[in-house]
Formats: C-alpha cells, sequence, structure tokens
C-alpha cells in the first residue's frame, strides 16, 4: 500500500478518537470506536539474536492491522498491505497480553506465545494502537459482568448471539418481532424527541423501531460481534445520524448522557435463563428519574402438570443404561447417575394447556424497581388448588412481559394459549410423581439459584397438604433439552366428552346432505371450487 493509503488510515483512525471524545469523554467509551480501526505499512518483525538484540521481518512486505471489537478484548487481523483480501494471522488482545512502548513507532507486544514488535508509519498510529490495548487492559478487571460469569461460558454466550442464523431465528418470530414494534409505535409519545438506550442491540431492529417512533439519539450496545452487522445495516439504511452502534458490555462502557428510554430483549427460557434481565437492571443506571423502560415488568407463571407420555419418555432414555450386556459390557451400574442426567433436563417445548393440574401462581420481577441482587436468589412460594385429579409429573412454566407506555399496554405472551415464540414453555419433572385429587392442595417451592454459567440451578419441591406425601428435583437450567418437533400439539389423553368417530361420521353425513341438495338444485360442490354446474346437455350433443 502505498504512504497516501497509510495517511488515510491514520486519518480515520484520528476521526474515530475526535468522533470519540465529541459522543463520550471516558476511557470506557475510548474502546468503542478505537477498537475497530486499520494501521497500515506495519513492519512485523521477530527476535533473531537475543544477545545481539537483532531482529528479522516476519514477512516480506509491510502489513496492514485491522482491529476490532470482541466480547473477550479485541480481535487483531494481520493482512498485507497489498493484498487485504487474505488473513494471515489472528489474535486476541486481551486483559492479559504483555505490551510495551519501544520508541515513538515501534511497540512489542506477546500473543498466542509469539514475541513480536510492531513498527508503524506514523508516531500517530503507534499512539493510537497503544490506546488500543491499554483500554482493554484497563476496562476488563471492572466488569460486574465479569465477576458474575465464566470467561468459557461468555465467550459461548457471545459467539452464539454474535451469528447472524441466530440473530434471523429471533428476528423471524413473527409474535416477538411484531410485538416489540407494536408497542414502541404504539407509545410513540414515550420516544419523541428522545434519547434511547438499546441494551443488548444485536442486528439493532429494536433501535430502528425507536426511530420509526420519533427517537432523537439511540444508542445500540452489543458485545457480540454482532455489533459490526448492526453497524452496517445502520448505515445502509441512512440512520448514523440517528443511530450510534457501541460494541461492549452495558456494565463496562459510558455513555455521554442519561437516557429517556431503556428498550431490550433481555428475557431466556423460563423468563430468567442467561441472566441478562440482571444486565437490563444494571442498565437503568443511565435512566432518568422518571424514565421507561420497554419491557416493563415479567410475570413467570407456574403450574402443576400431569404427562404420562413425557415422564416415560425420560424414564425410558435412563433405561439404556441398565443393560447387563451391551456389547458384553454391564452398564448398570451408571443407571442411577443416567437417571439423574435425565431428569435434570428441563424439557423445552410446547403443550396443551389441559394437562395443567391447576391455576398457575405467578412471579412478578419488577423492571423498574427490583435490583440486581435479588435475581441472585428467587424464592417462589407455591400454593396450588388441584382441579383434577390425577399424576404430577412436575411444573410447567411461562413468561409474559408488559410493556406499560403511556399510551397503551401491551403485552408478549410466551402461554401456552398463545401463539407460539422461540421461547416455547419449559417443563420440570419430578423423578417421583404425585398423585394427587381435585380439591388437594399442593403446596412447596420453586428456588433458582444464580450460578455464573449465566443460568440457574432451579430445585422444585412440592407437598400435598395435610399429607406425608412430597418430591423434589434439583435441575440445570444450562442444560436443557429441546423436545420441540413441529408437530401439531395433541390433547391430553381422557379429555373426549363425545365418541370422535360418531363426531366424524355425523360431519361427513352433514357435508353428504349438503352436497345432496346442491345435486336436487342443479350444482355441486367442487373441491372448494364454488359449485359447478350438472347440465350435461351441451357435452353430449356436441361432442368434441
Amino acid at each position: 500500500m502505498s504512504s497516501s493509503s497509510s495517511s488515510s488510515s491514520s486519518s480515520r483512525a484520528v476521526v474515530a478518537i475526535e468522533q470519540n471524545n465529541k459522543c463520550v469523554n471516558s476511557a470506557a467509551a475510548e474502546l468503542c470506536p478505537l477498537s475497530n480501526c486499520q494501521f497500515a505499512g506495519v513492519v512485523i518483525s521477530a527476535i533473531a539474536d537475543e544477545q545481539k538484540l537483532e531482529f528479522s521481518n516476519i514477512y516480506k512486505s509491510s502489513c496492514t492491522l485491522s482491529c476490532s471489537y470482541d466480547s473477550q478484548g479485541v480481535l487483531l487481523r494481520i493482512m498485507l498491505d497489498n493484498d487485504l483480501g487474505r488473513v494471515l494471522k489472528e489474535y486476541m488482545i486481551s486483559a492479559d497480553t504483555d505490551a510495551a512502548q519501544l520508541g515513538k513507532r515501534c511497540y512489542a507486544i506477546s500473543l498466542d506465545a509469539e514475541n513480536l514488535v510492531l513498527r508503524f508509519s506514523s508516531d500517530q498510529d503507534q499512539l493510537l494502537f497503544r490506546k488500543v490495548v491499554e483500554n482493554v487492559k484497563h476496562l476488563r478487571p471492572k466488569s460486574v459482568f465479569s465477576q458474575r460469569t465464566e470467561e468459557s461460558s461468555a465467550s459461548q454466550y457471545f459467539q452464539f448471539y454474535g451469528y447472524l442464523s441466530q440473530q434471523q431465528n429471533m428476528m423471524q418470530d413473527y409474535v416477538r418481532t411484531s410485538t416489540y414494534q407494536r408497542a414502541i409505535l404504539g407509545n410513540s409519545v414515550d420516544f419523541q424527541d428522545k434519547i434511547v438506550l438499546d441494551v443488548g442491540a444485536g442486528s439493532g431492529i429494536l433501535s430502528f423501531f425507536a426511530v420509526q417512533a420519533g427517537a432523537a439519539k439511540v444508542y445500540a450496545i452489543e458485545a457480540s460481534n454482532m455489533a459490526q452487522y448492526a453497524q452496517q445495516l445502520v448505515e445502509s439504511n441512512n440512520v448514523q445520524h440517528k443511530i450510534s452502534v457501541i460494541p461492549g458490555k452495558i456494565e463496562e462502557i459510558e455513555l455521554p448522557e442519561k437516557v429517556d428510554v431503556i428498550i431490550s430483549e433481555p428475557m431466556g427460557y423460563m423468563l430468567y435463563n442467561e441472566r441478562m434481565l440482571e444486565t437490563y437492571l444494571h442498565a437503568r443506571k443511565w435512566l432518568k428519574p422518571h424514565g421507561k423502560m420497554y419491557p416493563t415488568h415479567g410475570d413467570l407463571h407456574i403450574a402443576p402438570f400431569s404427562d404420562e407420555s413425557l415422564y416415560s419418555e425420560q424414564y425410558n432414555k435412563a433405561n439404556f443404561w441398565y443393560q447387563s450386556a451391551f456389547h458384553g459390557v454391564d452398564l448398570t451400574t451408571l443407571h442411577k447417575e443416567g437417571m439423574k442426567e435425565y431428569f435434570r433436563q428441563p424439557i423445552v417445548d410446547t403443550f396443551d394447556i389441559r394437562i395443567c393440574m391447576a391455576k398457575s401462581v405467578r412471579h412478578v420481577c419488577d423492571f423498574l424497581n427490583d435490583k440486581e441482587d435479588d435475581l441472585h436468589v428467587i424464592d417462589i412460594p407455591l400454593e396450588f388448588h388441584i382441579l383434577q385429579t390425577g399424576i404430577c409429573h412436575g411444573l410447567a412454566f411461562w413468561f409474559d412481559v408488559e410493556f406499560s407506555g403511556s399510551s397503551q399496554h401491551v403485552w408478549l405472551s410466551t402461554s401456552p394459549t398463545a401463539p407460539l415464540t422461540h421461547w416455547y414453555q419449559v417443563r420440570c419433572l419430578l423423578p417421583m410423581p404425585i398423585f394427587i385429587k381435585q380439591g388437594q392442595t399442593l403446596t412447596g417451592r420453586v428456588l433458582l439459584e444464580a450460578n455464573r454459567r449465566q443460568s440457574y440451578d432451579v430445585t422444585i419441591d412440592l407437598h400435598i397438604e395435610g399429607t406425608l406425601i412430597s418430591s423434589s428435583n434439583t435441575l440445570d437450567l444450562k442444560n436443557p433439552y429441546f423436545r420441540y418437533t413441529g408437530a401439531p400439539v395433541q390433547a391430553p389423553p381422557g379429555t373426549n366428552t363425545q365418541s370422535p368417530s360418531e363426531q366424524y361420521w355425523t360431519q361427513m353425513d352433514t357435508q353428504g346432505n349438503r352436497n345432496s341438495t346442491s345435486m336436487l338444485n342443479g350444482t355441486l360442490s367442487v373441491n372448494g371450487m364454488g359449485d359447478a354446474g350438472m347440465d350435461i346437455t351441451h357435452g353430449l350433443m356436441h361432442p368434441h
């Protein structure tokens, strides 16, 4: 690349700094524009002789360094100046990266056990690259998110949401996306000329809805690599003056101002899975007094259910380990552990609500007032008045969230009675089911204990009041069984109050009587195409 190209690269980085200083005056936010820039004309060397302190160039020509945000720090890509389409190496700059300045243009850095010396084309480029590294090292230790999350879990989580296919899966959830748009546009008074914060923006779709509702400015915060795609959408839709995409976690970045509204889609399976609700509540530090939250609160519904088919399915899976001669090997010693493992899995699918044996208990999470610490241990007391006699195989969970706007209130529901969403419903089985009668009272608790894998350990404990009968189980919400197949939900056995066979033939007889009447009138309904004439004279008198 020519020196003019190198100068252009430096100018871009300078512009990034200037824009950043205008918008956010903090070291944390400084990372955002800096971590998405390029440096051309860089000569990369390694130590050839430590005794003489001699260096040798690793590549035959100068290189371009591309820095882009990553949830673990900054991703550094190396390309030749004359072949930018081919990435030679990729390194991760993290809080643990060792680096040091060498003079005004050189910089020593240790990446993946390789000790490199980078000689930049200008003093300014070296200064800007040094700030990239220093910002990563400066920010990471302060993160509340990092303190509560295992690094391996966070890496997997942000990698998952960095895929376009996963964003597409959520965006194509018509109920989810359309409800959010309706809630925002239907309450445009809350967004008109307002400052909005989009937490975990993903593709930025909610930010676009806020702009459609008249928002003056939207800060779209996204910690995965999806931030770069969100930026592309912002630019291609010509709303860069309205939407500012900031790569990073809300726990780690800074904003230049307080906001009027916070929007987010922080719900996981069973409402709380992935622990993003804590991030959503954390974002309130940027909310003005009397500001709005979209959504405003969430209701977790819990109900006892009876489903012999589901229970038998899980039970029989574990029976694989009950074989005493599997290819000549006795597996039975692992049967007990296999049973525990299968029953520790929450079941993600959908069902007919008639399997529920009592009215659901509702637990409310107030996004405007609850604290992050409130979500670390969630203890929900249960009391169900049983409506039908049967075997209780466990508890079913679903959630609703409300958008309490100034103009209208809008609900997004994952109830089994509502249109299906990508959250489905969740069921937690009891290894030892309970037989219970109509009119009896089932009491107990659900205890959700947050873990560092961005999920919860779920303990269910049930007891039939006035008896010694009880059952309990502890499940791992991080490891659910995705059972949904797309097949229509079947009605629970025993719900027919009339003979299905007689109902069918009665329907056919009724249809036959209608057809006979039509034939007498000279018309016949053919395959739903309407009435066809019965006059065949023309066909007989005028053969082809």
